[in-house]
């Protein structure tokens, strides 16, 4: 049993996942995960990426070099498969991904943490902005689960299941909190703003 770690992340997971079914090499890994739609859970939008991540899974020897192959006059091209260690990792990642909520920092909550540095008509604007993102969001979701339909196993499907009911729920949180600013409802200035943090100043 090796001693080396790799850091878990949704790229190496989906790597190892992939490899459990067949051994093949990083452009063929890459052609499935976009082929599967599973590019809208797991970034391969830069090329590098599973490149360095298999490099990274391979000295943590979750992965071996199996042989190497040649089409035709294109470049030779490593084939990975899985080890042990690496089916038992997945297998571990995927309970502790499945079972335990992640403490994660997405950039929209950081966003809302600052907003009371614009004003609230220039906080509508943006918030309008997103929801109207997010119902374009919503509706290519349903075309796509338009297409499938009745196709696959809904097991397959449920990473879109998940992102339409969370994409909807934030639109649902977006349309309410634009809702209170175009009323007046959810006020703020700089001013008062500034006379709260100053009470909750340390004092010397």
């Amino acid at each position: 049993m090796s001693g080396r770690s790799s850091r878990r992340s949704p790229l190496a997971m989906a790597l190892l996942a992939l490899l459990a079914e067949a051994p093949t090499h990083a452009y063929r890994l890459r052609e499935l995960i976009r082929e599967r739609r599973k590019d809208q859970v797991v970034n391969v939008a830069q090329r590098n990426s599973v490149y360095q991540t298999l490099d990274r899974l391979l000295r943590a020897e979750l992965i071996r070099v199996r042989d190497t192959e040649r089409v035709g006059d294109r470049p030779e091209r490593t084939v990975y498969e899985l080890t042990d260690e690496g089916t038992a990792a997945l297998h571990r990642w995927l309970e502790e991904m499945l079972s335990t909520p992640a403490r994660e920092f997405p950039e929209f909550p950081a966003a809302l943490a600052f907003l009371p540095l614009l004003t609230p008509d220039a906080a509508l604007t943006l918030l309008a902005r997103r929801a109207a993102a997010l119902r374009r969001t919503l509706a290519e979701l349903d075309a796509e689960e338009a297409l499938v339909a009745g196709a696959l196993p809904r097991v397959v499907l449920l990473e879109g299941e998940y992102q339409r009911a969370a994409t909807l729920a934030e639109l649902r949180w977006l349309e309410a909190v634009t809702e209170d600013l175009r009323t007046g409802a959810l006020d703020w200035n700089r001013e008062d703003l500034d006379a709260i943090a100053a009470r909750f100043e340390p004092r010397g």
